[in-house]
């Protein structure tokens, strides 16, 4: 759930008042110059109130992160200038980043799912465990788009937590049980139910039900045409890698239908994707690889909402605080800690002496793990000598 930040204004009203009298010439001309010098004295007043209230005001506009913009209107929260797809940090196409949100949606990742459509296109994708040992996706997009989205599903309660440091994102789904529905509401986003935006929804000839609602980036983002307020950067990218142990794959076993293997691809300079043994591709029929991998372990708990027909619990994950935390990239594993101060503050990737893990410019997935699964790392064999 978001953090709730007061935003109530108090007024505050000055009542002046003015007496009559009689007075001799000299007592008038001495009123006059106190009449002067008193006005002189609140006009000071006023102009020093007047700018007290402006810097109160962008104090607080600032602290409180992009807001709703109205009709018409553009939000400056990110530069225009920027030239650095601000998710992904790569060269923006055109040395200009895109004017609009995070766009965040919600997929599907069942085995009767894949393959999905615009994984490929995404600048950060989330892997998040769900009711009954499954995982589910939220892909993110600002600098890339895609022209079909999806399978597209439900909310989850992990989701609020998710979405909050992403700048207020427009956040689309296909609804939910009651409670995720209210944290949803309550976080930072614009929530965006497809139950309700029949309009922009795709259903694809070889889809079935549930997983036949579909999206595409440029109907998502015409949700909300006047919100033109790029995301704030929530890592750190640099071409340097830092130093770690050098790995050939990592292996998560969620549950038999999310058994995740990420291999090391040298030639591409990407870790490529594989579900129980099997590559995962996009619908396109290329196979889903990124240049960074963070695995994310995080304490994980169940209830107390019964969210499927089977009795599945809602899953709770802790994503404030910290926790244990393995970056991938370039053929390396950097091991350090997960830091989250809270929902409104972005996850910091923190190596062992403190500093920040810089990631490779480009697409990041990732893997928000239960600490009680174990994730393996292969190391590279040795040549024979």
């Amino acid at each position: 759930m978001a953090d709730e930040t007061e935003t109530g204004r108090t007024r505050r009203a000055g009542r002046g008042r003015h007496i009559r009298g009689r007075h001799s010439p000299g007592a008038l001309a001495h009123s006059s110059r106190n009449r002067t010098w008193l006005f002189a004295l609140v006009s000071t007043v006023l102009v020093l109130g007047i700018a007290g209230v402006s810097l109160a005001l962008t104090a607080r506009t600032k602290s409180a992160g992009r807001a709703d913009t109205p009709p018409g209107t553009s939000s400056t929260t990110t530069p225009a200038s920027s030239s650095a797809c601000p998710l992904s940090g790569v060269p923006a196409a055109g040395g200009q980043v895109p004017r609009r949100p995070a766009l965040a949606i919600k997929v599907d990742n069942y085995p009767s799912a894949r393959p999905q459509s615009g994984l490929d296109k995404a600048d950060i994708v989330f892997e998040e465990p769900v009711e009954g040992g499954i995982t589910r996706l939220v892909a993110v997009f600002q600098c890339q788009s895609a022209n079909l989205v999806g399978p597209i599903r439900s909310a989850r309660a992990v989701d609020a937590s998710i979405l909050d440091q992403l700048s207020k994102p427009l956040f689309l789904h296909v609804g939910g049980i009651t409670p995720v529905l209210s944290l949803i509401r309550e976080a930072d986003v614009f929530d965006e139910t497809l139950l309700a935006r029949g309009s922009v929804v795709q259903n694809p000839p070889s889809r079935y039900a549930p997983d036949d609602t579909y999206v595409s980036t440029a109907a998502g983002w015409g949700l909300r045409p006047n919100d033109t307020a790029p995301p704030a950067s929530i890592f750190t990218y640099s071409s340097t890698a830092p130093s770690g142990t050098p790995v050939t794959s990592l292996h998560i076993p969620y549950s038999q239908t999310s058994d995740v293997t990420w291999t090391w691809d040298a030639n591409t300079g990407r870790w490529t994707l594989y579900y129980t043994g099997t590559p995962a591709t996009v619908a396109n029929g290329g196979q889903i690889a990124v240049p960074n991998v963070v695995v994310q372990t995080v304490r994980v708990t169940y209830g107390p909402w019964v969210e499927d027909a089977q009795g599945g619990l809602e899953v709770q994950s802790q994503l404030t605080g910290s926790g244990p935390l393995e970056v991938f990239r370039n053929g390396q594993e950097v091991t350090g800690t997960w830091q989250r101060s809270s929902l409104s503050q972005p996850t910091r990737l923190v190596a062992s002496d403190g500093s920040m893990i810089a990631l490779q410019p480009g697409e990041t997935w990732v893997e928000l793990v239960p600490s009680s699964i174990a994730v393996t790392t292969t190391a590279p064999s040795r040549a024979a000598g």
